[in-house]
């Protein structure tokens, strides 16, 4: 596997991946196609003038165990798949999600402030040992990476059994946030944010809740739209702004189906037809568990002015998550250009780095999960690397943050998917999917400059090219 940087205007970069593994982020420089094109039915062409969302980046969760097994590698084999994933001129992640105290795949069940009293807030041993260091040293590779953070609960002492009764409830799993407890809940996302930006560490974005209705995680809390509308409103929103932050809100952070609940359906529409609480939100986030990805679409189309982000998806036993040949195409499909292509600035999938035992991992989370790569715990060196990671690479590699999502015109070979884009500095970049087994060429560019596109069976190819000078 090899990224490097971009070559001249007369040639072009590309990288390969089969779902039968002959290919593995194959790196290739091609020449531009001096012949003229006669049949124009084979041709697709790029057309700048239509301009869709502008990207923010792509990567993955940097959770409580990944971190924990990242530092469990030695220094140096650490450097160099951090260097291979995150920087720039290789893989290009750019784009991390952490979580505000534990997660499901955290070392233990925690939030920075258990104490009541919301002056006891302070960072944890999880963050400073492990989450802080390697955030850091990505950081040093890549100085452009956005962090968001998504809390999995609020402290315990802020919690009730449900809104009608207020009864106290000391459980990490499910309960409310207690309206009581609005304003100090707001300062703790002020104060964790504050504590990684004192580290050299600025958080980008953050998402008031993860998965708000789903009351059976190891570590959760429902929190339903007039909760999140009334909490965003009234006390984070503010909060935020007082405190000088420009960290961006995005509201849900859940499935695209609401998990079918009736009351829950077009959550983020409702927070946008508050005005005082919209003006606080920058757009929405989604997971793909349940329901189906055109929901972006239709949210955008509501309000195309919101920004849409994809937060979460994850692989494992129940999806057949170490079948690569299947699973390759089907997650670029669904979650990496099906995301892109129906408006996300960004798109981020869960675990970075699980080790071989699927861990660690926490009682009552996801058992049988599976990392966008795997490490040896015989000598956390051994790396497995799965389709997460190659779906996120295929875009990361080539469309930087900034990029402007661009139209393509002409028909596409049948079972054939892309999406293209025009990057900051003026280079272009087009990302592809064959889903058939038969390989398919065709033709993109203007008639003087082509490039000729030729997919193997079953396969992802991105391209990367400059302008003509």
């Amino acid at each position: 596997m090899c990224g490097c940087e971009f070559q001249s205007v007369e040639t072009v970069d590309l990288f390969t991946t089969t779902s039968d593994r002959t290919k593995e982020f194959a790196y290739e420089i091609i020449s531009f196609h001096e012949e003229g094109l006669k049949d124009t039915d084979l041709l697709i062409t790029l057309d700048t003038a239509v301009r869709y969302q502008t990207m923010d980046g792509f990567g993955a969760a940097l959770t409580g165990s990944t971190a924990y097994n990242l530092m469990r590698m030695t220094p140096e084999n650490r450097s160099a798949f951090l260097y291979e994933t995150f920087s720039p001129d290789r893989m290009g992640f750019s784009y991390v999600r952490i979580s505000i105290g534990c997660s499901d795949f955290s070392l233990s069940e925690y939030t920075c402030c258990d104490k009541k009293g919301i002056e006891h807030f302070s960072l944890t041993a999880e963050e400073t040992m492990y989450v802080i260091p390697v955030l850091k040293e990505i950081l040093r590779i890549n100085p452009s990476l956005k962090v968001m953070g998504s809390p999995w609960t609020c402290p315990t002492w802020m919690k009730i059994s449900d809104l009608k009764t207020k009864l106290s409830f000391r459980s990490w799993t499910g309960g409310h946030l207690s309206p009581l407890y609005y304003g100090d809940y707001a300062t703790y996302f002020v104060k964790w944010i504050q504590a990684f930006e004192k580290e050299g560490i600025p958080i980008y974005a953050i998402t008031p809740q993860n998965e708000p209705l789903n009351r059976g995680n190891s570590a959760s809390l429902y929190m339903g739209w007039r909760e999140q509308l009334a909490f965003i409103k009234t006390a984070l929103g503010p909060k935020l702004q007082t405190a000088g932050l420009k960290t961006k809100i995005y509201a849900f952070d859940h499935n695209y189906d609401y998990d079918r609940m009736e009351d829950q359906q077009d959550y983020p529409l409702h927070l946008y037809a508050d005005t005082e609480a919209s003006s606080y939100i920058a757009g929405a986030a989604y997971h793909h568990y349940s329901g189906d990805k055109s929901e972006l679409n239709r949210i955008h189309t509501a309000y195309p002015h919101k920004e849409l982000m994809f937060t979460e998806a994850s692989i494992g036993a129940w999806n057949d998550g170490q079948n690569f040949r299947m699973r390759l195409l089907e997650d670029m499909r669904e979650i990496g250009l099906g995301t892109v292509n129906n408006y996300c600035k960004g798109v981020i999938v869960w675990n970075l780095m699980l080790d071989s035992r699927q861990g660690p991992k926490r009682e009552g989370g996801c058992q049988n999960c599976y990392g966008a790569v795997d490490i040896d715990t015989t000598d956390y060196k051994t790396i497995t690397r799965n389709s997460h990671y190659f779906v996120i690479a295929h875009l990361a590699s080539v469309v930087k943050p900034g990029a402007v999502r661009i139209g393509i015109e002409g028909k596409l070979p049948e079972g054939v998917t892309g999406s293209a884009f025009l990057n900051p500095n003026g280079s272009y970049a087009f990302v592809v999917m064959n889903e058939s087994s038969t390989p398919c060429t065709f033709f993109m560019g203007e008639s003087e400059r082509l490039i000729q596109c030729h997919l193997p069976g079953r396969s992802i190819v991105s391209y990367r090219w400059n302008d003509k000078p």
